[in-house]
C-alpha cells in the first residue's frame, strides 16, 4: 500500500515537474528524497521491535533467526549509512548537477527501502512459523 502511494507521488511529481523552473524541479527533487527518508525513519521502530521478538521467541529455525536478525541489523546500518553520506548540495551547485545528485540519491534511499521491507517480511514469516510450531506443540 505505501509503496502504491509512494508511487503515486512520484507520478504526481513528474508531472508537475514539466511545468517548474529548474529551481523549482531541483526542490521537489530533493523533498522527494527526504520525504522517503522521513517515511523510513518512522519505520527504525519496526525494525527494533521485531529483533527484539526474534530474540524472545524461540525459533524453530536458529540459523534463519540469526540471518533475519542480521538482515534486521543491516537494514537500520544501510539507513545510518545514507543519513551520514547525504550532503545537500549547495545552492551555488548548478541545477543539473543537484537534479543529478537527487536521482542518485532517491535510487540509494529507496534500496534503503527494499532492505527495509524485505528485512522486515522475512522476520514475520519467521516469527509466524514460530508462532505456529509453538502452538502445534502445546
Amino acid at each position: 500500500m505505501k509503496t502504491l502511494r509512494f508511487a503515486s507521488v512520484l507520478v504526481f511529481l513528474s508531472a508537475c515537474l514539466s511545468l517548474q523552473s529548474d529551481e523549482q524541479k531541483a526542490e521537489a527533487a530533493e523533498k522527494a528524497v527526504l520525504a522517503r527518508h522521513n517515511e523510513l525513519m518512522a519505520e527504525l521502530g519496526q525494525l527494533y521491535e521485531l529483533r527484539q521478538q526474534l530474540q524472545k521467541t524461540p525459533p524453530t529455525d536458529t540459523a534463519a533467526a540469526g540471518r533475519s536478525r542480521r538482515a534486521l541489523l543491516a537494514a537500520e546500518a544501510g539507513m545510518m549509512d545514507w543519513m551520514h553520506r547525504y550532503r545537500r548540495p549547495q545552492d551555488t551547485v548548478a541545477v543539473a548537477r543537484r537534479l543529478t545528485y537527487y536521482a542518485a540519491q532517491q535510487t540509494r534511499i529507496d534500496s534503503v527501502g527494499h532492505l527495509f521491507r524485505a528485512s522486515q517480511d522475512s522476520a514475520r514469516r519467521l516469527l509466524a512459523a514460530s508462532s505456529t510450531s509453538s502452538s502445534a506443540r502445546l
